[in-house]
């Protein structure tokens, strides 16, 4: 039997893909439900083992109690999961979703601003589309929150990034200007003027430049285009210097990690976060030295170019093993549309742990990757990826293991609010599936 529906008129019975998830659809998704999900088997999503038997309560659109012998307060809506799998939602470790519809058509492409004078002081959330089609993909494969980086711009620094939630409303936005995103090695050189060496001097003396301006804004009075750092730029720097936004810095070859980490040394606030970290294996004490958080792509197994002649998919395994926080990601692999193969990442790697000689994550560290470790890694582990108290409400119920590759999930809630699991292609495949000689049946029904 399926997972039941008990509300104020009765008990809704439903199977996995079908009843559930439109009587929960119908709930009114304008506001936050009080409510409670019970007879799980409970992921809270901090690395702790599975609960049998146990129940998450979300009310205000916040988790108040998740756990073994959680006692539903009166009134509030419960959900019989049916010893079902159920989960916080998962956290994209990095992204480019609402701002890419159709990655080959340049009008629906906002992840790059290559021809702007402007690059640290970009801010992606006026471009972010919560309309966007790969909203819903995305959401229902068990995605609530996404950490999205911006792509290049044409200077080093490509910009200011945000967290969004991909609940179905206008306002997708958790915080703006969340993190700063930078590219060093092959293409932070590129950027530079064609070596590491420039790549380098080029961060710091950008970073010197909005200290400077921090100090006393008149020295740099001229914002012309061709000046070393623009007013936007240098304002947006000074947040990274004082760590106030982290800085996500995209670095694969193990020598360009090594001098990126060297980099606190002289700007000791700094809140780095390695995103690719392809070789990070090989430097694994050190990251962990500097505490340092990684995000791995653990599809990224062999060698694309130079800087990722030590690709193994054993990086994320050994990077843990050595003390480092690991989030596991999608990202040279449609991350604007497919971040639920995070999901089939993190089974990969538990597997891993069963083949001689490689290096693997168990259950319960796979799946914090997803969750937890990359609302660590942006600062707001206090405020999502989890189903510990006080995190945002958004709570998943899968027809099995989430690591497994056909699980789907049956049911999602975002800051408490029940969400459609439809999307377009769902729809799509409604419209065409039994065609019939004559009119086209309606695209849209208003």
């Amino acid at each position: 039997m399926g997972p039941r529906l008990r509300g104020g008129t009765g008990m809704v019975r439903a199977g996995i893909g079908g009843a559930l998830v439109a009587a929960l659809a119908f709930a009114s998704p304008a506001h936050a439900q009080d409510v409670a999900i019970v007879n799980a088997k409970l992921v809270i999503g901090d690395g702790s083992a599975p609960v049998e038997g146990g129940t998450v309560v979300v009310r205000g659109g916040k988790v108040v109690a998740a756990g073994a012998g959680v006692a539903v307060p009166a009134g509030v809506e419960r959900v019989d999961a049916g010893g079902r799998w159920v989960t916080p939602g998962l956290v994209a470790a990095f992204s480019r979703v609402g701002l890419v519809e159709v990655d080959a058509v340049r009008g629906t492409n906002d992840r790059s601003a290559a021809q702007s004078r402007f690059s640290a002081g970009l801010d992606i959330a006026p471009a972010l589309n919560p309309m966007g089609s790969p909203v819903a993909v995305n959401r229902a494969a068990g995605i609530t929150r996404a950490i999205v980086a911006p792509g290049a711009s044409g200077n080093l620094f490509a910009g200011q990034g945000a967290v969004v939630d991909l609940a179905d409303d206008n306002d997708m936005v958790t915080r703006p200007r969340a993190l700063q995103f930078v590219s060093f090695g092959e293409e932070g050189s590129a950027k530079a003027g064609g070596s590491r060496a420039a790549t380098f001097l080029l961060f710091r003396e950008q970073l010197l430049a909005a200290r400077s301006y921090a100090r006393n804004p008149a020295t740099l009075a001229e914002w012309g285009r061709d000046a070393l750092i623009q007013r936007a730029d240098a304002e947006a720097l000074v947040r990274v210097i004082d760590g106030t936004t982290p800085l996500f810095v995209r670095v694969d070859r193990a020598a360009d990690i090594l001098n990126v980490l060297k980099l606190k040394g002289e700007f000791p606030a700094l809140k780095l976060v390695l995103v690719g970290a392809t070789e990070g294996w090989l430097v694994a004490r050190d990251i962990a030295a500097a505490r340092v958080p990684v995000l791995v792509s653990p599809l990224t197994d062999l060698p694309g170019n130079f800087e990722q002649l030590g690709s193994t998919q054993s990086n994320a395994g050994r990077l843990k093993a050595a003390g480092v926080d690991v989030s596991v990601g999608v990202f040279d692999d449609d991350d604007a549309h497919k971040m639920g193969y995070a999901t089939q990442y993190a089974g990969n790697l538990v597997a891993l742990t069963r083949v001689p000689g490689a290096s693997g994550l168990s259950w319960d560290q796979a799946f914090a990757a997803l969750t937890s470790a990359p609302a660590r890694a942006v600062g707001m582990e206090a405020s999502i990826g989890s189903l510990r108290p006080g995190r945002a409400g958004d709570v998943v119920i899968w027809d099995n293991d989430p690591l497994e590759l056909g699980s789907r999930p049956t049911a999602i809630w975002i800051d408490g609010k029940a969400q459609s699991l439809t999307t377009r292609q769902d729809r799509l495949r409604d419209r065409y599936a039994n065609p019939q000689e004559g009119a086209l049946p309606k695209a849209y029904d208003r």
